[in-house]
């Protein structure tokens, strides 16, 4: 993989922003995915917030065949469960951490910054952002599962030991089945994480409920 930076996209909400929303898309989707949202959040117009939507890197994707597309991670079939490559994931958590930084030259703070994702950035967004050495503001990570489950415990950042995560997922969720986000949800609490649940009754999707419920959590934690 390359050590290039990731490409973004960039929407402030007001000029001269004082926290930052890292928003990480899932397979096979870019940076494009998840515009739409920073409207539909309604977030207050006094939070000063810049959404950063990054497009993962081009790479063959085992369980599609092969074929090229947007992946933070390779993900291959494993016992009945999809299951991700851990050189990817590792690789992708650098690049990410790279955007924090680059935040932080930018003058936000590691507590005005929040790691969200959906699908394989959610997973993505758990990962780096558990393993972050400063404090975050808050990780979010929608419809996905939780990536090197086994190595949590031993890599999780002590400065984000107590960080708000707020964790969501659908009752008929075809691509990660519930039963994978409440195994990640109870490893978490079990470690002694503060996970804020959610359940809706939609597909491997967002629904308006959600973003509602998402944009208070938002207005809360920043």
């Amino acid at each position: 993989m390359t050590n290039d930076p990731l490409e973004t996209i960039e929407i402030e909400t007001a000029p001269a922003p004082r926290a930052s929303i890292i928003w990480l898309h899932g397979l096979g989707a870019d940076g494009h995915d998840f515009e739409p949202i920073v409207p539909e959040l309604g977030l207050p117009k006094t939070l000063a917030v810049r959404f950063v939507f990054p497009h993962a890197p081009m790479r063959p994707v085992t369980i599609n065949g092969g074929a090229v597309m947007r992946a933070w991670y390779d993900v291959v079939a494993a016992g009945g469960d999809r299951r991700e490559v851990e050189p990817g994931v590792r690789e992708s958590a650098r690049q990410i951490e790279a955007l924090i930084d680059r935040e932080r030259a930018r003058g936000i703070a590691d507590s005005a910054i929040v790691l969200a994702g959906f699908s394989q950035g959610g997973a993505m967004a758990l990962h780096t952002g558990l393993r972050h050495r400063e404090r975050l503001a808050g990780i979010m990570a929608l419809s996905c599962f939780l990536p090197l489950a086994e190595a949590v415990a031993a890599e999780g950042s002590p400065a984000n030991r107590d960080v708000p995560i707020f964790m969501a997922h659908g009752t008929h969720d075809p691509m990660i089945p519930l039963a994978r986000g409440h195994a990640a949800r109870d490893l978490l609490t079990g470690l002694g994480y503060r996970i804020e649940w959610h359940e809706y009754p939609m597909p491997h999707s967002v629904c308006a409920e959600e973003v509602a419920d998402i944009a208070a959590w938002l207005t809360r934690i920043l």
